[in-house]
């Protein structure tokens, strides 16, 4: 098996506490603070993140609940091709080695009327949630939408990273393209094979990520030199790192990290990770700031990279 990595320490994972958001020397400290943490490794923690810890506790509590269901049950609920919504098993044998971990999938709710809908746009569609279970609707709901809200957050702390105005990217995010899963690992023996991964070794495709995790751990990340490192379990945090969408946008300053998770505990892990790209129309090239000796990827709107990345 692969052997555990080291721990992670402050001067690689740092932490921004956001307490001081409100203020304006706070925020551009802050800002300073999260141009490094890109510069960097591209993984970063938040305290102080606006999220009340009722609507956490409630939507960990919730996805625990619902994959304590009999998997025949869960299987009413299975994820629809259209729309991408509902409960992804793992993977089906023969498939090569799938990922050790299974997911209910939720998107920003729109409803089928909407003309983004109407277009079968990438992301746009309505939730579909188990009617035998209403619990999971109204932990999760509330949820979504303070990560929305802590989303937009970032997105301002990001634009003056960037010496950009602080509303750059808010202005592209009138119907973003955010994705929530629910996690469950369920437990893998200590000693397993090289090849088998909650989740296998990857960059994300979007622009940010926002990361719940419970106090298993699990999550690995790679350093610029190629080490893996554990990131460890900070309470009442989030773990944010970035995607490819903005590595391109940025020019490769801000250059998207690979992670995978290894459930090396024996026992069942959760987390709760929400991805956030812009607009489907955003169009995706380098930013005034960082154009340094030339363009390094042709301009692409930000829906069709992700469509060809997910290849649907």
């Amino acid at each position: 098996m692969l052997p555990p990595p080291r721990q992670a320490d402050s001067s690689e994972v740092p932490v921004l506490d956001l307490a001081n958001l409100d203020d304006p020397e706070g925020k551009k400290r802050l800002a300073d603070e999260l141009r490094e943490a890109c510069l960097g490794l591209g993984f970063f923690y938040i305290v102080n993140h606006g999220v009340p810890v009722d609507k956490n506790r409630a939507v960990f509590k919730a996805t625990k609940r619902y994959f304590a269901l009999p998997e025949e049950e869960r299987m009413k609920d299975v994820v629809d091709d259209k729309y991408r919504r509902g409960f992804l098993p793992m993977g089906k044998p023969g498939e090569g080695r799938p990922d050790v971990k299974e997911s209910y999938e939720i998107s920003v709710d729109l409803p089928e009327s909407d003309p983004d809908v109407q277009l079968g746009r990438l992301l746009h569609g309505p939730n579909r949630w188990p009617a035998a279970h209403p619990w999971l609707r109204q932990a999760a709901e509330p949820y979504f939408q303070e990560t929305m809200a802590l989303a937009h957050r970032l997105l301002r702390l990001f634009a003056l990273s960037l010496d950009l105005r602080e509303d750059t990217f808010i202005e592209m995010c009138e119907k973003p393209m955010m994705h929530m899963r629910l996690l469950h690992y369920p437990p893998q023996e200590p000693a397993t094979a090289d090849d088998v991964f909650g989740a296998h070794p990857h960059t994300d495709f979007g622009m940010l990520t926002i990361l719940n995790q419970d106090p298993i751990g699990g999550l690995e990340v790679q350093t610029r030199g190629g080490e893996w490192v554990s990131a460890p379990y900070i309470e009442d945090s989030f773990v944010i790192n970035i995607g490819d969408l903005f590595k391109m946008w940025t020019n490769d300053l801000y250059v998207s990290t690979p992670h995978r998770v290894l459930n090396r505990t024996g026992r069942e892990r959760f987390s709760i990770p929400t991805f956030l790209s812009l607009d489907y129309d955003t169009i995706i090239s380098c930013l005034p700031t960082c154009v340094g000796d030339g363009a390094k990827y042709p301009p692409i709107r930000s829906g069709d990279y992700l469509t060809e990345k997910l290849h649907i």
